[in-house]
């Protein structure tokens, strides 16, 4: 028997995790997140769309831990999104352009 390095109480030898505080006694291994290259991280992905939209599709794309299904949804979803930001922006330069007329 030996004692929990967080709690104290008394836990078997081959003991993996402690049966009374529910912490992990063995070396911590690494997240699946971790594993990978800082560029495939779903964080840096999301970052990286919210910032230059479909230029960020080839991190999806290459990302080898991603399903074909999620990297189209993800390409569909971001075309979208990018259209309607254009046809937006273009309507709002006209917009500008029409108030500008008028005032001169």
């Amino acid at each position: 028997m030996k004692k929990c390095p967080y709690c104290a109480e008394e836990i078997q030898d081959e003991a993996i995790k402690c049966k009374h505080c529910g912490e992990f006694l063995g070396p911590r291994t690494k997240s699946r997140q971790e594993d990978r290259p800082w560029y495939f991280r779903t964080p840096t992905i999301v970052t990286a769309i919210l910032l230059v939209m479909p230029l960020a599709l080839p991190l999806v794309w290459f990302n080898p831990h991603y399903s074909r299904k999620t990297k189209v949804v993800v390409s569909f979803v971001v075309l979208i999104a990018t259209y309607f930001i254009w046809t937006g922006t273009i309507q709002a330069f006209k917009t500008m352009q029409e108030y500008y007329k008028l005032m001169m």
